[in-house]
């Protein structure tokens, strides 16, 4: 497979500092720009299907008329939060 080029990138040198500041044993900066550019797009990849999959669900509902009323959703992800906090509260 070729490679190819990404375009240069012309930054504010604080910008660069900071870069090659955090930067980890064995990594250049090369390296950092490409990684981020992978878990940038990988980020909008999953945001795009998440809102594939709520528009989705919404056509789903108002075809069939069945929702699930805001209320039940929040009382149940409140019960999932207190399970996860005692569960975290027992591991420490």
């Amino acid at each position: 497979m070729k490679t190819a080029t990404i375009p240069s990138l012309r930054v504010d040198p604080k910008l660069r500092k900071s870069a090659q500041a955090v930067l980890r044993e064995g990594e250049n900066l090369s390296s950092f720009v490409e990684l981020s550019l992978r878990e940038n797009i990988a980020r909008r990849e999953n945001q795009r299907e998440f809102i594939r999959r709520g528009l989705a669900a919404e056509a789903e509902a108002e075809r069939t008329g069945k929702y699930i009323p805001a209320s039940k959703v929040l009382r149940e992800l409140d019960q999932m939060f207190e399970k996860a906090q005692a569960a975290a509260a027992k591991r420490k």
